[in-house]
């Protein structure tokens, strides 16, 4: 019965493994749900300091902000790459990796020099393993995204573009569609497009404000925010992403450790019916013998 033992050894490793998969399951959907309120809670903001700046710039046409400034040659590339702290959230942070490296080989391709951002443990391992230009890192974010701890990491790479070190910046990161679906994102944060900046005014908007101590230093202050606002929320959905993916693949593991218990169970009936076989079978040789 040595390897009827050996199965139920493993039977009971199965077991404490699925009992682990399941509190962490149980744990992500309830994390995931105050994560998706988060997120919805962080657009109404973002939309707001949006109008208000698309405002400004359209009557600020000489505001001179370097911010707003669009280069006509890319020479230099930043990127900020949102991932996870935590892994066993499935694919979530293999697949922004992926495009994070499709849009770094397209660089390098080009001849432009790349700078990198990191937000998240995951990201950084990477671009450390390849031997990327990292300029700044910010890890253990924790289940709640503080603007405070990651605000370091981007006035650095925004006074790079201020300076003409950069002449556009990306941000990736993984984009919350539904429970069941994440999809990596790529967007263009600097040079603001166009679109954010004439997005129209409603009809409250349309008289002329008077702005302390001048527009222009409003608006600045405005470009500042709605750039932080955009990669706050991008981390919002990323944290609602990594929970969703952590909470579908550990449902996926629960389950299959269900699966492999039920197929241990029967191969050690089977291993103990045939060992009680054998030893009748040896029960009645040695009384026939007799």
């Amino acid at each position: 019965m040595a390897v009827g033992k050996e199965i139920l050894t493993k039977i009971r490793s199965v077991q404490n493994t699925q009992k682990i998969t399941k509190a962490m399951q149980m744990v992500s959907t309830s994390k995931m749900r105050k994560t998706q309120e988060r997120m919805r809670l962080a657009r109404p903001y973002a939309d707001r300091v949006s109008i208000v700046m698309s405002h400004l710039a359209q009557t600020q046409e000489d505001h001179g902000i370097q911010l707003l400034e669009s280069r006509q040659e890319i020479r230099r590339a930043g990127i900020i790459l949102i991932t996870t702290d935590k892994g066993l959230c499935g694919g979530l942070n293999a697949n922004v990796l992926k495009k994070f490296f499709a849009q770094v080989q397209e660089y390098h391709e080009q001849g432009v020099a790349v700078e990198v951002v990191c937000l998240g443990s995951k990201g950084l391992a990477a671009c450390q393993r390849v031997g990327l230009n990292v300029i700044a890192s910010v890890t253990n974010l924790g289940d709640t995204p503080k603007m405070e701890i990651i605000l370091g990491a981007l006035t650095e790479i925004f006074q790079r573009y201020e300076k003409h070190d950069l002449d556009i910046i990306h941000l990736i990161s993984s984009h919350f569609v539904n429970t069941m679906k994440q999809e990596p994102r790529s967007e263009v944060l600097l040079p603001i497009g166009k679109g954010a900046l004439s997005e129209p005014v409603p009809d409250k908007y349309n008289w002329e404000y008077r702005y302390e101590p001048s527009p222009v230093a409003v608006l600045e202050y405005l470009v500042r925010r709605y750039l932080e606002s955009v990669v706050y929320r991008a981390l919002s959905e990323n944290m609602a992403a990594e929970q969703a993916a952590r909470m579908v693949a550990m449902k996926a593991a629960t389950d299959n450790a269900g699966n492999a218990i039920k197929e241990l169970r029967l191969v050690y009936n089977k291993s103990r019916q045939a060992a009680i076989t054998t030893e009748l079978s040896e029960i009645v040789a040695g009384a026939a013998a007799v």
